[in-house]
């Protein structure tokens, strides 16, 4: 069995909880629905949110899923870049899979699909 990191990222509208909150519920389900994950094959979740997200911690949104078993989550925000996108929460899932990393679907959902045009920003790799 493998542990493989499942990317995503969605833009929240505003800077408040229901939208922090709303927003990494949408993208929690379609990561792992696209996925096909248990939640019991879940490793830990980082989770980062562009400086100007700060209403709500987006971890919480797995309580509000029913998410209640142990998990390891971690918030914090992203790199301040000047001209990076705003209003964004990133999702890195650890999981433990037979997948192979070819077959993982990372998913950018919104303005986040942006992202995907610029892929130094996304993978590390290189344009």
């Amino acid at each position: 069995m493998w542990c493989c990191g499942i990317r995503g990222a969605i833009t929240a509208p505003t800077n408040d909880k229901e939208s922090i909150i709303a927003a990494t519920k949408e993208l929690l389900d379609k990561m792992v629905r696209a996925n096909g994950i248990e939640i019991e094959e879940i490793a830990a979740i980082f989770f980062t949110t562009s400086p100007d997200l700060n209403a709500e911690f987006p971890a919480a949104a797995t309580r509000e899923l029913g998410w209640t078993q142990q998990l390891a989550l971690l918030c914090g925000h992203e790199m301040n870049v000047p001209n990076s996108l705003p209003r964004c929460v990133r999702i890195l899932m650890l999981v433990n899979t037979e997948k192979k990393p070819e077959k993982i679907a990372h998913i950018y959902l919104g303005e986040a699909k942006n992202l995907l045009t610029n892929k130094a920003t996304v993978s590390g790799g290189k344009k």
